[in-house]
């Protein structure tokens, strides 16, 4: 559900993407030099087209459904047997991947076209159509949070019942902060003229921006990528446009930002959530504490980490200090282009058969399939994604490949999380989901056994600093700017709570949380002040970007116990993701010897990243 469900969401909603499923971190990319076609996506497995019978029977089926779903439940939940409580849940699940079927259909339509007036519409009738449907079900996890604990203890005894355990511990997390059956009601109905309408007037506004340079009028995307050029004087132009069209478009995105995080204040005193993140870490089912252990750890390492590594950066380009364009800027001597996509294709292949068989078959499936879509077109999402979809069906993958390295490591992160949502479809359609806190673990093990292939197959000690160079700065964006984008978040947050900000203090916020991380390297002019705009992750899913420093903290502590030779690795590491969400952190990680709660996990997977630096600082 796009930004944050009325009460808990059931990935019933037709998700304004990048919300409600895995996506890649925030990162400029470069130009293509290579004509060898892309492959795009064919959504025929969900529905074939959006004027398809099919589609609109099913909803039509899904409505009838739930109306007569509603009709024998509703008021009943405390009298029903532990079996009939079972048979409950599981139609509810299946009605519910009925209208996720359709959400996603239109969501994943909406992504590649964005600009298109059609598809924009086809994409809000859905979600519309889908917010009727569910408030007829709306009733059911109300009058569960209403069971005390006892009565639904005593209805678990049934061991049918067991396998939905996970589900109900899930939902009855949310139950301190549940409302009234008719206020949940109206704020679900009205979730399509708020918040909704809001993250679809940011997308479409961000997909139809154009940024001129030169004679050359460019998608905000391509101006982005332009940052990744080897030629300074072309960075510099871009960022100069970018910033220009980012500040020309300055009040429509403050009163945008401004007016979700109102609403979500408004929602966080209604539910007594205790600060604006709450609600988040609730929902990735981690502790409060376990996130302020990552944020400070991370921060206090900037110095040794990004501090330390764009000092270095800074010296091999020449430059006394570094401009907002030069962050992404390709080290001297790297002459990374042109990696045609079918050489892409089997480097990460066989970057993940070599770690196990079963999980290169999975790869090969969505290479061999019309499962992604990797043409970087105008109209199309920036960035990159793997949406689950539904259980029956299969995972898509977005992205947009230029070439690069990096666009390498893109397409090993996406198929890391398609993996992953594969393994773990047999859970079903409400326990497949796993928590942001866990959901970039195979994404990131991917990159880092694909990294790990390049740099084992790197000819000269060159290509071998450069790669590590990559795989640093690639980290950094991971760790330390997501944990940047995380503190951004909170203080405007914050101080939005005392009233509405002005959009030069939103741009100071901006600016200090960059300055603290990214370190004395750095000069920034004050364009760079706008350029939290255009970072989509604050409009859909608040509080989400701390996942990325989440997940690459642990799969550095996780690589580290594969390489230290557990025995059974490849094993216990796939029935991990295989549980999909029916288990916790903690449950996950201690047959790897791993505990997210203790402070030195964290300092653990952020000496991977310094020791990487260690090594760039002796050549």
């Amino acid at each position: 559900m796009s930004h944050e469900a009325p009460f808990f969401s059931l990935r019933t909603a037709a998700p304004s993407l990048p919300s409600g499923h895995a996506c890649r971190p925030d990162g400029a990319l470069a130009d293509s030099e290579s004509d060898e076609a892309l492959p795009r996506w064919d959504l025929d497995d969900l529905y074939p087209g959006i004027d398809s019978p099919v589609l609109a029977k099913d909803l039509d089926q899904a409505e009838s459904d739930s109306k007569a779903f509603a009709t024998k439940y509703r008021g009943r939940m405390a009298a029903l047997s532990g079996a009939e409580l079972t048979a409950a849940i599981s139609e509810l699940e299946r009605i519910e991947e009925i209208l996720g079927r359709a959400g996603t259909f239109a969501s994943l339509h909406f992504a590649a076209k964005s600009d298109d007036p059609v598809i924009g519409r086809f994409n809000q009738s859905i979600s519309e159509r889908l917010t009727t449907i569910s408030t007829h079900l709306l009733f059911f996890t109300l009058e569960l949070n209403r069971l005390d604990d006892d009565v639904l203890a005593q209805k678990l005894q049934d061991p049918a019942l067991k396998k939905w355990a996970p589900f109900l511990r899930d939902v009855r997390v949310f139950r301190p902060h549940q409302l009234s059956d008719e206020v949940e009601q109206v704020l679900l109905e009205k979730s399509v003229t708020g918040a909704q309408a809001w993250c679809r007037l940011f997308d479409e506004s961000m997909a139809s921006m154009r940024v001129q340079i030169g004679e050359k009028s460019l998608t905000t995307g391509e101006a982005l990528n332009r940052l990744s050029s080897s030629d300074r004087n072309v960075r510099e132009a871009a960022g100069h446009a970018v910033g220009k069209t980012l500040n020309e478009n300055l009040r429509l995105f403050s009163l945008i930002t401004n007016t979700l995080a109102k609403d979500k204040s408004i929602s966080d005193g209604m539910r007594h959530y205790a600060r604006p993140g709450s609600y988040r870490n609730l929902s990735n089912m981690v502790e409060d504490e376990v996130v302020d252990a990552l944020v400070s750890t991370v921060s206090d390492n900037y110095s040794r980490l990004s501090h330390r590594y764009y000092a270095l950066k800074a010296k091999w380009l020449g430059l006394e200090h570094l401009e907002h364009w030069d962050r992404n800027a390709p080290l001297p001597g790297n002459q990374d282009r042109n990696i045609p996509w079918s050489k892409a294709r089997k480097i990460v292949r066989d970057a993940y058969t070599g770690f196990d068989p079963e999980i290169g078959a999975l790869c090969e499936k969505f290479l061999d399939n019309p499962w992604i879509d990797a043409a970087p077109v105008p109209g199309k999402s920036s960035g990159a994604f793997a949406h689950p979809a539904v259980p029956s069906v299969h995972p898509y993958i977005l992205l947009n490949y230029h070439g690069q390295t990096r666009d390498v490591m893109t397409l090993a992160h996406e198929l890391g999380h398609g993996i992953h949502q594969i393994l773990a479809a047999d859970q079903g359609y409400f326990q497949s989901s796993t928590p942001l806190t866990l959901a970039e673990t195979a994404s990131v093990f991917g990159e880092m056994l694909t990294f790990q292939s390049l740099l084992d197959s790197a000819e000269t000690p060159e290509q071998k600093r450069l790669l590590l160079a990559g795989k640093v700065e690639d980290m950094l964006n991971t760790v330390v700017r997501q944990t940047a984008f995380y503190r951004f978040e909170t203080l405007v947050h914050d101080e939005r709570r005392q009233g509405e900000l002005m959009p030069e203090r939103i741009g100071e916020i901006w600016r200090q949380v960059q300055t603290e991380s990214l370190g004395p390297a750095f000069r920034f002019s004050p364009e760079y002040d706008v350029f939290w705009t255009y970072v989509p992750h604050f409009i859909h899913s608040p509080f989400y970007v701390y996942a990325y420093a989440f997940g690459d903290c642990l799969v550095n502590a996780l690589y580290g116990v594969w390489q230290d030779g557990l025995p059974d690795f490849q094993d216990k590491y796939k029935t991990m993701l295989r549980a999909g969400g029916t288990l916790r952190h903690r449950e996950l990680l201690a047959p790897f010897g791993l505990d997210a709660s203790d402070p030195g996990f964290w300092r653990r997977g952020l000496d991977v990243i310094s020791g990487f630096i260690d090594q760039l600082e002796q050549v």
